[in-house]
Order: C-alpha cells, then sequence, then structure tokens
C-alpha cells in the first residue's frame, strides 16, 4: 500500500447488521490527520438509528442507490449524485429504500467517528483482503 493510493482490499472491513464500512483514508492508514473518509454501504431495507458526531462534520455522497436521510428535524429522499452535509452534534441518520444495496462515500473533519464505530459492540471486524462477510471475521480483531 502506498500513502497516495488505497485499495478496498488494504484495509479491514467494519462488518454491522446493517452493511460495511471500509474507512480508505484515516490518520492510521494515510497519514492525513485533517480527515477521514470511507464508503458505507447499506443493504435494501436497513440503515442506522439517529446518532450524532459531537466533534466532527460529515459529508454523505450518494455513489450508488437510493435511501432517506434524516438530519436534524428535516427528512428527505436521496439518491445518486446527492451530497449532504451534516454539522457536528446534528443528529441524523439512514435508511436504504431501495432494493440495491446504497452506497456512500462518508467523510469526517476532524477524522475520530470511525474509531467510535470500530468500538461498538456490534462491529465486527474483517481483515484486510477479506470479503465483509460474516463468516470471514476475525474474532480477535477488537
Amino acid at each position: 500500500m502506498s500513502d497516495y493510493f488505497v485499495d478496498p482490499d488494504d484495509v479491514e472491513s467494519q462488518l454491522f447488521d446493517w452493511g460495511a464500512l471500509k474507512w480508505m483514508s484515516t490518520p492510521d492508514v494515510t497519514g492525513g490527520k485533517r480527515f477521514s473518509a470511507g464508503v458505507v454501504k447499506l443493504e435494501p431495507g436497513k440503515g442506522h438509528e439517529r446518532h450524532t458526531h459531537p466533534e466532527s462534520d460529515e459529508i454523505l455522497y450518494v455513489v450508488r442507490g437510493e435511501g432517506e436521510q434524516e438530519v436534524a428535524n428535516e427528512t428527505r429522499d436521496i439518491a445518486t449524485g446527492d451530497m449532504v452535509f451534516v454539522p457536528e452534534g446534528v443528529e441524523h441518520g439512514t435508511v436504504n429504500t431501495g432494493w440495491e444495496p446504497l452506497v456512500l462515500l462518508a467523510v469526517y473533519a476532524p477524522p475520530g467517528p470511525e474509531d467510535v464505530l470500530r468500538d461498538l459492540p456490534e462491529c465486527e471486524i474483517v481483515p484486510a483482503g477479506k470479503l465483509p462477510t460474516p463468516e470471514n471475521v476475525d474474532p480477535g480483531a477488537k
């Protein structure tokens, strides 16, 4: 792996019952300290509960699929090409309302929420180079 080019096989996956995350740029992966960026895949009909990132702004860019995005007291349908800005400390949540995976690029500035996600009890870690499936979970990764 280069500091400049990151292949998905170079980084671990975070596996949840709603989908998977691959953090392609974090301070540990690239050395960049101002933001983190990862690919989020939400399975059809799945989503995650409303939550906040108390010290980080977030940008979500819809790479593929469609869903419903809540930010504060506003809810909107989102689809390929849309971008959502979530200021630090604002409650938000995403649900895949389509029949195919909803794929998002998530960016945090500054980085940090990706570590919080990794530490959640429901997060399972799949080692780099393995498909993010339950049978590939590393039981000793946390």
